[in-house]
């Protein structure tokens, strides 16, 4: 007799066994989940080593090592406020607390752009405010252009002394002495030799005399190494007319960029400097109207507001007891009457008028082959860069030279230089900040500068740069090309080439020798540098303070 064998397993066997399966499945879960975890921890850390995350009010700029790069350094400054605020004024145009203005709610910001002869702004009630704050800014100008000097080289101090305060190291050279650990990819230390121009420029070097790899932030060192030798230094406090204060405060500014401290701490030698100045006689005297900083950076790093939503940067302008000293910045607070603008670093530094004649002559003969260039990078992160707009057209133009500076070629200056010595007119958008030590690299090459806002040029370099900014430069409202489309190769294309050369031979003739700072121990006779006229006009300014 056959037995039939059930296959069928009882139910209590079988909940038995998918306990197990589901024992079994739960611990190779967990076990999974838990390399998932330690993993993805990993990609994390690698990531944190591998960039730095700056938040500025509503952005986060992201720096990544491996593509960063020393030169540009465009996160160091994305603190700053590329969209200006409109300060409001009094009767007297004193000014209190800068704010935006705003709309019905008090919630939206009005945005605003000011070309040449326009201002306007999203909301048509605020047009007359604008106009008004822009006019203030071009009063201020007017004063700065009033203590132009006529000085030449060859006169004599005639009582006007320059004293040069001995502070304390920590203020100056124990900042250079932190240099290796201010960017934590890059020797910025190199940047710093020289006395602020960098690495001398000598193998293959195609350009003459005089040519380094000086940084945009170097202003402080190359202003103290040449003023300690002008011959206008006294000794006696009380034969000067000016006294110059050593402070590096963008130095100071830059060693707290990627560090998590406290603005007790990014603020702590700023005050420890007013405390000393206050302690002396000078200053006590005219409570710093004679007094003179200068300071690498631009002027919003030094601008950080308690209620400010932003860490970047110091508060040490906006301290009550550094509002009558003058401030010389590479880029000035336009509503502060007390910033002065002076022209970027750039990589020339001549050691004698022979050496700025033979670049004239070199770059006024340049066989300039594109039409337009632009050496940047797209912002994608800033709402109103016209940037990638900037960037489409000239890659698509065969008479457009796009240099990219996403890559390590905006490091080199002989890169940067050989296409604009190339170039008829170059492309000056803003970036970070409105201003760009590309205006004055382009400016320098011979290359024509095509400016989208005003505040990036005209309304800085009072005393560098003429108030008739047509003589130097195309202006092309940024609104035209976000708003209208217009396409600026094209719009270049239409000047003619007798404009361009009269153009050009006036930024290489008149402008040039004054936008460049000369060799520490430089001998001019024809032609006064950008140290010069800064120097100069401010003893103007002294002597008259002094009367």
């Amino acid at each position: 007799m056959a037995v039939s064998i059930s296959r069928r397993r009882s139910k209590p066997y079988r909940k038995q066994e998918a306990k197990q399966s589901y024992f079994h499945f739960s611990a190779i879960y967990n076990f999974l989940s838990r390399i998932s975890v330690a993993l993805f921890l990993l990609i994390l850390i690698y990531m944190w080593c591998s960039f730095s995350t700056i938040i500025t009010g509503n952005i986060v700029h992201v720096c990544f090592s491996s593509s960063r790069k020393l030169h540009s350094l465009y996160c160091l400054s994305a603190g700053t406020h590329p969209s200006f605020e409109i300060p409001t004024s009094t009767n007297n145009h004193s000014f209190l607390a800068p704010r935006i203005f705003e709309g019905n709610n008090a919630t939206e910001p009005v945005k605003f752009s000011v070309g040449s002869n326009l201002v306007t702004s999203n909301n048509g009630r605020y047009d007359e405010e604008v106009a008004n704050a822009v006019k203030v800014v071009e009063e201020h100008l007017q004063v700065h252009r009033s203590w132009r000097s006529n000085r030449s080289n060859a006169e004599s101090c005639s009582g006007e002394g320059i004293y040069v305060y001995d502070l304390p190291s920590k203020f100056n050279k124990d900042l250079v002495g932190q240099c290796s650990k201010m960017i934590p990819w890059q020797d910025f230390c190199s940047y710093l030799s020289n006395d602020g121009f960098g690495k001398a420029i000598i193998a293959n070097n195609k350009f003459g005399k005089g040519w380094y790899q000086t940084h945009q932030y170097s202003l402080e060192l190359i202003f103290h190494s040449r003023i300690l030798k002008h011959p206008c230094r006294v000794y006696n406090e009380n034969e000067a007319k000016i006294f110059y204060v050593p402070f590096y405060g963008g130095l100071d500014v830059l060693r707290w960029h990627f560090k998590n401290v406290s603005n007790d701490v990014k603020d702590g030698l700023s005050l420890e400097l007013v405390n000393w100045l206050q302690r002396q006689r000078p200053w006590k005297r005219n409570e710093g109207k004679d007094h003179v900083l200068v300071l690498g950076k631009i002027s919003w790093d030094f601008r950080r507001t308690n209620n400010s939503e932003s860490p970047w940067g110091t508060r040490l302008l906006e301290l009550e007891k550094m509002q009558n000293p003058i401030k010389i910045l590479i880029e000035r607070q336009p509503w502060h009457a007390n910033d002065i603008g002076v022209p970027h670093p750039t990589y020339f530094h001549p050691s004698s008028d022979n050496d700025i004649i033979s670049w004239q002559l070199k770059i006024i003969r340049s066989n300039r082959k594109s039409l337009v260039s632009f050496a940047g990078a797209a912002r994608s992160d800033a709402e109103d860069s016209i940037r990638r707009i900037l960037i489409d057209q000239c890659s698509s133009n065969g008479r457009c030279k796009f240099l990219n500076c996403s890559s390590a070629k905006c490091n080199e200056a002989e890169s940067i230089i050989d296409v604009f010595v190339e170039s008829e007119f170059c492309l000056q958008p803003p970036g970070d900040s409105p201003t760009r030590k590309s205006v004055f690299d382009s400016l320098i090459s011979g290359c024509i500068p095509v400016l989208f806002d005003p505040f990036t040029a005209y309304y800085q370099y009072p005393w560098h740069l003429p108030e008739d900014h047509d003589k130097y430069s195309v202006f092309i409202d940024k609104k035209e090309v976000k708003e209208k489309n217009l396409n600026v190769v094209e719009r270049l294309s239409n000047v003619s080439s007798r404009e361009r050369e009269n153009m050009r031979r006036y930024i290489v003739y008149e402008l040039l020798p004054g936008l460049v700072y000369a060799d520490h121990n430089a001998l001019l006779y024809k032609f006064q540098d950008a140290f010069a006229i800064t120097i100069n006009n401010l003893l103007l300014r002294g002597t008259r303070l002094a009367t």
